[in-house]
């Protein structure tokens, strides 16, 4: 059987293990496709897909690591590189991969929540709500946007803001807003006193 041949092959065989769920033949699958053609980035992002479902962080990294340098252009790839090392504890690589994928694709709301939380994590709270604002106008009904949108705004000691994110939250998510009200008289009581009754 020759190459080309194989690999059709295992490509067919890959898909047919993911829609009978079997996950790990289906990994071993486009690993092989991968011992073919190494820069295929359709077997890159399967494989990295597979691995993160096992909580493989490190193999899965890899995998998309070498999926973006095959595609650069691709936000997605850069997207979820950026997902994975930040879920790992790897936060500044986690924002340049963010910082790509938003460079690409200005619309990924995603990708702008995800750099929103690297960008806390390193303390950059001016910048965070920046981004997490792009994320709240492109996925207004987010509460996860908005309720880290929120925790910027504390940290910054904007308790203004943070009050009108509160309300806001009430209309559509009022667990997640005081969940949020909760976190944020815990850590300050001072930042989101109710504002007194006109």
């Amino acid at each position: 059987m020759n190459r080309a041949v194989r690999y059709a092959f295992l490509k067919l065989k890959a898909r047919t293990l993911l829609v009978f769920v079997q996950p790990k033949a289906a990994q071993r699958a486009f690993e092989s496709m991968l011992c073919i053609r190494p820069h295929d980035a359709y077997a890159l992002a399967s494989c990295g897909h597979l691995y993160a479902a096992q909580n493989s962080l490190p193999a899965a990294i890899d995998c998309l690591q070498r999926l973006v340098e095959t595609s650069p252009h691709a936000a997605s790839g850069w997207f979820n590189l950026g997902y994975l090392l930040q879920k790992s504890g790897e936060h500044s690589e986690a924002e340049t991969a963010f910082r790509k994928a938003v460079a690409l694709d200005e619309r990924m709301d995603r990708a702008w929540y995800g750099l929103g939380l690297a960008l806390m994590h390193a303390q950059q709270f001016d910048e965070a709500v920046v981004t997490l604002k792009t994320a709240t106008v492109l996925q207004p009904m987010s509460p996860h946007a908005w309720y880290r949108l929120a925790q910027a705004w504390a940290s910054l000691g904007q308790g203004d803001e943070v009050h009108k994110v509160l309300l806001h939250l009430r209309q559509f998510e009022p667990k997640v807003a005081a969940q949020l009200e909760r976190q944020t008289l815990a850590l300050s009581p001072l930042t989101v006193a109710p504002h007194a009754a006109p």
